[in-house]
């Protein structure tokens, strides 16, 4: 690629010319924002570096206009039409694409392609099975997006395109994009995609379903069983009361089971540990300590899925002597509704 200014983009990054390359262009310049749109184009450069990387050429393994058109129609679901429709953006986004195709006399083989690319472009391990254009083109978008194989481009590439097609904070601006539309139609954001894990973050706890959810209000009645089956705390006064009987019953990975994977707690003044393995060990110790603890619970603050906890408690079998504290406990609700730890400190005040 070059950077003088005094070439067109075309000329720039040296794109496919042709009257397809460039009426598709014009279309998604007009139809998306100016970053959707850049960012759309910068997807082609690195999906066409990603086949150089692959010793892939163009012609004759595989067709670079349409991997361009792929790449630069690909988020046409975030467009007025779109926002309009009211499928999951990305098959919003393929339909618009094939009616553009289709009436530029596009072959109908050629037009599937591009469709499969397109809906396909946030479906990690089908897209790279679906064909050549359709994988380049998802490893063209999700190194843009989330810098996915970022590592594989020339040194200095990115820097080139990006000073001729700004990011303009992307990442964060699609994800507005979608959230907008999920909000104004929830029904384009099943709760099984990424678009309805992006919806439920912008949520109220409970307003949107989850996996457990779901499971829940099916019908049939299965019950929690393995992983799933141990006993959750519903409330976070519940955390409390799980955990004395888990230290009772000498059961280390029901007491592990209460903290979240990067949890923070202190078993003793001084002593700051950070996740599961160093709690599991710490839990192990006061096990085999024969240790008990009494919670009596003096304050909660819950706001949504997050809650403040304070317990008077007493620690015995530690040591000679019982170990009083107030504790500080930073409790989230989960996924599946349970409560656990994400600071467990009995010394913090």
């Amino acid at each position: 690629m070059t950077t003088d200014a005094h070439l067109s983009v075309f000329e720039q990054l040296d794109l496919p010319d042709t009257s397809l390359t460039r009426d598709t262009f014009a279309f998604a310049a007009q139809a998306t924002p100016a970053f959707i749109h850049d960012h759309c184009v910068r997807s082609y450069v690195f999906a066409r570096t990603h086949a150089q990387n692959q010793g892939l050429r163009a012609g004759t393994d595989y067709d670079d206009e349409l991997l361009f058109v792929a790449c630069v129609l690909h988020d046409l679901g975030l467009s007025e039409e779109g926002s309009n429709s009211d499928q999951r953006f990305e098959v919003d986004g393929a339909d618009i694409a094939a009616a553009f195709l289709r009436e530029r006399g596009v072959e109908e083989r050629r037009i599937a392609v591009a469709w499969d690319a397109i809906a396909l472009h946030t479906s990690d391990g089908i897209a790279s099975r679906k064909g050549t254009e359709v994988a380049l083109a998802q490893a063209g978008i999700a190194t843009d997006i989330l810098g996915i194989q970022r590592e594989s481009l020339p040194p200095g590439l990115a820097d080139e395109v990006h000073a001729l097609l700004p990011r303009q904070d992307l990442a964060h601006g699609f994800s507005d994009l979608i959230i907008t539309q999920a909000v104004a139609k929830p029904h384009k954001a099943s709760p099984t995609t990424f678009i309805g894990d992006l919806l439920r973050r912008h949520l109220p706890y409970g307003a949107y379903p989850n996996w457990y959810d779901l499971i829940d209000a099916a019908g049939w009645g299965d019950k929690p069983v393995g992983v799933t089956a141990r006993r959750r705390a519903e409330t976070p006064q519940q955390v409390g009361t799980l955990y004395m009987e888990y230290l009772e019953a000498g059961d280390v990975e029901g007491l592990v089971s209460l903290y979240e994977p990067n949890a923070h707690f202190v078993p003793t003044p001084g002593t700051h540990l950070v996740g599961t393995d160093a709690i599991r060990e710490a839990m192990r110790q006061m096990v085999d300590s024969g240790a008990r603890l009494k919670l009596e619970p003096r304050e909660i603050r819950q706001v949504d899925d997050v809650a403040l906890v304070s317990n008077n408690a007493i620690l015995t079998g530690v040591g000679p002597e019982p170990v009083l504290s107030t504790t500080t406990e930073i409790l989230r609700r989960q996924p599946d509704g349970g409560w656990v730890h994400v600071v467990d400190d009995p010394f913090f005040s």
